[in-house]
C-alpha cells in the first residue's frame, strides 16, 4: 500500500535460477531414464501399488516403498489438454499437448508431453509409447514425448 492506503499492483517477472536435489529415489528414476531408457516405479509394500514416477513413500499407505519395478514404455492416454498459446517454459512450440498417461504395469499416472501427432487427432483411451531423447541428461525430458502407437 502507498501512503494513501491505496493498493498498488505492479506487473513484473523474476527469474530465479535454482538447483534441486532430487534425492535417492528420484535420482535412480532419472538415472534409469538416462542410462537405460527404462521407466521405473516402486511397489508399495502395504497396498502393492506400483507408483510411477517412483516415490520414496506411498501417499496412500504412508509407508516407505521398497521394490523397484520396470513399467511401460507403452500406456493409455487417460486425458489431455492442448495448449495454443506460446510460452517460454513449454519445451516445444504451440500448439502442443500434455497428457496423463497410465503406463502398462503402473497403478498411478504420469503427466508428460504428447508429440509426433496432430493435436486434433488425440483421443482419450488411445495407446501411446515413450520416445526417448537422443541426448539424455538425467531429467524427465529424457523422455522426449509420448506418441501414439
Amino acid at each position: 500500500m502507498n501512503d494513501n492506503g491505496e493498493r498498488m499492483v505492479l506487473a513484473g517477472k523474476v527469474d530465479l535460477p535454482f538447483s534441486y536435489s532430487a534425492g535417492k529415489t528420484a535420482s535412480r528414476f532419472f538415472v534409469e531414464l538416462r542410462d537405460h531408457q527404462r521407466i521405473m516405479g516402486k511397489r508399495c509394500p502395504g497396498c502393492q501399488r506400483i507408483i510411477v514416477p517412483a516415490r520414496l513413500f506411498c501417499k496412500e499407505c504412508f509407508v516407505e516403498t521398497d521394490e523397484w519395478v520396470e513399467v511401460g514404455p507403452e500406456g493409455t492416454l487417460l486425458t489431455f489438454t492442448v495448449v495454443y498459446r506460446k510460452e517460454n517454459h513449454h519445451p516445444i512450440e504451440a500448439p502442443l499437448a500434455y497428457g496423463i498417461i497410465r503406463l502398462d504395469g503402473a497403478d498411478t499416472s504420469i503427466v508428460h508431453l504428447l508429440g509426433e501427432t496432430d493435436v486434433t487427432k488425440l483421443e482419450h483411451g488411445m495407446r501411446v509409447r515413450a520416445l526417448f531423447s537422443e541426448e539424455r541428461k538425467g531429467h524427465i525430458m529424457d523422455i522426449e514425448c509420448f506418441r501414439p502407437v
